[in-house]
C-alpha cells in the first residue's frame, strides 16, 4: 500500500490512519527511524516485557537446573568447583 504524504514545517510527517490501524499504532508509540541509502524507514519500537522475559528465563533455568541434577545452591557450588579442578568443602 502507498500513499503520499507531506512533511511539516517541524519535520513531522503523516502516517495514513489504514497504516497505522494496520500496525497498531497508537498515539505515543515509539518508532524507530532509519536510513537507507535514499530511503527513510520507519519501524514500531518494540520495548520487551521485562516480567515475562525474566519468567521465561526461570522457567528455562528450572528445566535446566532438573537435567543436570541441580536441587541446591551447594549443588552449583560444587559444579562450579569441579569445573574449576577445586576441592569443594
Amino acid at each position: 500500500m502507498n500513499e503520499i504524504s507531506r512533511i511539516s514545517t517541524k519535520g513531522q510527517v503523516v502516517i495514513p490512519l489504514e497504516i497505522r490501524k494496520d500496525l497498531g499504532l497508537e498515539v505515543g508509540t515509539q518508532v524507530i527511524v532509519s536510513r537507507f541509502n535514499e530511503y527513510v524507514v520507519l519501524k514500531k519500537a518494540s520495548i520487551p516485557d521485562l516480567r515475562k522475559e525474566f519468567e521465561e528465563l526461570t522457567k528455562w533455568g528450572v528445566k535446566y537446573a532438573k537435567r543436570k541434577g541441580i536441587k541446591s545452591e551447594k549443588d552449583v557450588v560444587r559444579m562450579i568447583h569441579e569445573h574449576r579442578g577445586v576441592k569443594s568443602d
